[in-house]
């Protein structure tokens, strides 16, 4: 093979590269973790003191995984308390799996239907209020 079919070779090869490269980027989606990222960013601080007031508890949040449903037990500091808020199953590279919920109860087991299927990583996120006091508490976790 002389080097006239080899430097041929080299750039056939690079520029089927690039325009594979060119293509995987054009057919892949990019959508934004959020879009008023900026707003929510200026407002991080409340979450910032309600994560410091959920150490302040006597015992941290739990959770389990039950016939298709998340029940989410509460610390027993809470017990007999009304509790407002809202829970989301965020699902970072598809917006339309994330799960929002509000809730206002007094129980201290909060429960939401989830569907089964291919097993999928969720960021769990609570953000509630008990006396006036905001709690926030986030933990990945895995829904099969």
């Amino acid at each position: 093979m002389s080097w006239g079919y080899k430097i041929f070779f080299v750039i056939v090869v690079f520029v089927s590269g690039i325009l594979f490269m060119v293509y995987k980027s054009t057919t892949t989606g990019s959508e934004l973790v959020t879009t008023d990222y900026y707003d929510k960013e200026l407002v991080y601080q409340k979450t910032i003191d309600a994560r410091s007031n959920l150490q302040n508890l006597s015992d941290t949040i739990s959770y389990s995984i039950v016939n298709e449903e998340l029940v989410i037990s509460f610390p027993r500091d809470f017990a007999g308390k009304v509790l407002e808020g809202e829970v989301t199953l965020y699902f970072p590279s598809d917006k339309s799996k994330d799960m929002v919920r509000s809730f206002s109860m007094q129980d201290s087991r909060l429960i939401l239907p989830v569907k089964a299927g291919d097993k999928k990583e969720f960021t769990l996120q609570l953000n509630w209020q008990s006396g006036g006091i905001p709690y926030y508490f986030e933990k990945k976790i895995l829904i099969k």
